[in-house]
Parts: C-alpha cells; structure tokens; sequence
C-alpha cells in the first residue's frame, strides 16, 4: 500500500512560503496604486512632469520614455532611460508621481554606483536562467518517480530568486527613500 504523504518533502513548505509572501506582496501593490491613484496632484504634475524635474535637479544624464502596459515602469541602465508606462507618465495622480520618482530614485542609484543595485544587475543573468528552469526541474523530478537530484536542483535554482529577491528589497526601499527625500526636498 502506497502512502499519500509518503514523499512529502518538507522544502515545498518553504516554496509554498516563498509564493504565498510574493503574491501578498503584490496584491499589496496593486491596491495601494489603485488607491492613490484617484488623489490628484494639486499642483496638477503628471509622472513625467516629475520625473523630468527630478532629472534636471540631480543633474541625471537620463530620458524618459513611454512604455506599454500598466505598473510597468522601469529604469534601464544599459540605455539610462526611466521607462514610464501610459498610466504614469500622463497622470497627475500620487500614485504616478511616487512611482515616476521612484523610477528617478534608481537613476540616483545607478548615477552614484549604490552597490546593492551592482550587486542586483550581476545577478540578473543567473537569476533570470534559475527562475525559468526551477519549477520544470522539480515537476519532472516529481513525474521521474520522485528524482530527488533533479528536485533538489530546482530548490536550488528556485533559492537563488529568492536570494534575488532578498537582494532587490534594499534596492527598491533605497529608491523609495530617495524619491521621497527628492519629492519633499523640492517641494513638488
């Protein structure tokens, strides 16, 4: 007689643990945006508004460019350009004004080599390659009759993203912080 939890590996807690955190994470997000998204500013700046004056003052040699999509704003090192998506680059909101500064807070980041962000662009390569292959390592390690090798290959694989992410968390305050230092220092 086989038992159902006869296999049971005590590491898909932590994996469970892991998607649970990130999808709260991002709930969280998308509901804060959503709520300031309807204050409007009162001086009537849109994300790009900002930005472009956050840029002028820190003296950043960035552009800003659209991008498509919603929440997908992004800074690009390679091309130094802050990529604000429709609903942020055209929007007096103070969702788009955070994030648009938020976006300037990663140009200040890279401008002034703010090690957790080289840090974060060394990883990105065996980040991107551990995330894509992590869960189909551990599926077929699980349809190979249990192959722990392959499973734990994929645990592995699937800890460096967290590590990542772990890694990303300072990044993404520090840029928040500098947004807010920026925003509250030149009154916008």
């Amino acid at each position: 007689m086989i038992y159902p939890f006869m296999y049971f590996d005590s590491t898909w807690i932590l994996v469970l643990i892991g998607i649970i955190i990130t999808g709260a994470a991002s709930l969280n997000i998308k509901h804060t945006y959503s709520k300031y998204s309807k204050v409007i500013s009162r001086r009537g700046l849109t994300g790009a508004d900002v930005a472009q004056q956050i840029i002028r003052v820190e003296r950043l040699p960035v552009r800003i460019q659209g991008i498509p999509g919603n929440l997908t704003d992004n800074y690009d090192p390679r091309n130094k350009t802050i990529n604000l998506s429709d609903s942020v680059r055209n929007n007096p909101s103070l969702a788009a004004i955070g994030v648009a500064a938020h976006e300037c807070g990663h140009a200040i980041q890279d401008n002034r080599e703010y090690f957790p962000l080289v840090l974060r662009r060394a990883m990105v390569p065996v980040t991107n390659i551990g995330s894509m292959l992590a869960m189909p390592l551990i599926l077929v390690g699980v349809i190979m009759s249990m192959n722990q090798t392959l499973i734990n290959l994929g645990i592995i694989l699937f800890s460096l993203a967290v590590a990542f992410q772990l890694i990303t968390l300072p990044v993404e305050l520090n840029a928040s912080r500098r947004a807010i230092n920026i925003l509250e220092s030149s009154q916008i």
